[in-house]
């Protein structure tokens, strides 16, 4: 069994393997932008996209959706139907992805804000003067040192994760038996 290892790279260094195979990617051939290219007939490295495509930045549809915005205005209230499964859906999706710098509790207290040398992620609680397409905005496009979560949220989550966001805010400053909520900073 030991003389397995060794007879496979022997036959592997045996073969005739074309240089093309075990090129690197650094060695292969690039074009940069506006370069020109002998390849294509009109002499140019960049394509031209076919007629009707696309870009995947655009948003399609309704934009308020998708984007958070409205004719470049952040949208002011969820545009879903807010039901118990979506709070539920919110909350599990936000433990997920926020609560590792914004705490379970929106305050961002968490363990990965107290490690953070740059700026410390902001309490979701004091930003509830925000329209709900900020937090939405925020989530799809990232924020400061916070990157982007529209690759592990699709639109309903990262919709479902701000209407929790906000039911985290009401709780916070709602009242509770007539007293008011008492401020972070006398805590």
């Amino acid at each position: 069994m030991r003389w397995l290892i060794p007879a496979a790279g022997l036959a592997l260094v045996g073969c005739n393997v074309p240089s093309e195979f075990l090129q690197r990617m650094e060695a292969q051939a690039k074009y940069e932008y506006y370069e020109t290219s002998e390849f294509w007939a009109d002499g140019k490295a960049m394509r031209t996209p076919p007629a009707g495509t696309v870009p995947r930045e655009r948003a399609v549809g309704n934009p308020g959706l998708t984007t958070g915005r409205v004719n470049g205005a952040l949208v002011t209230s969820i545009p879903l139907e807010l039901n118990r499964q979506v709070l539920e859906d919110g909350q599990k999706h936000y433990n997920i992805v926020c609560a590792q710098c914004h705490g379970r509790l929106g305050d961002g207290n968490s363990v990965v804000a107290e490690n953070m040398a740059l700026r410390l992620p902001p309490s979701l609680l004091q930003l509830s003067d925000k329209p709900d397409g900020h937090f939405y905005a925020a989530v799809t496009e990232g924020y400061g040192v916070m990157p982007s979560f529209a690759g592990e949220l699709n639109i309903q989550e990262r919709w479902a994760v701000v209407a929790y966001v906000r039911a985290l805010q009401r709780a916070r400053n709602s009242q509770a038996g007539g007293q008011q909520p008492v401020p972070q900073e006398n805590r």
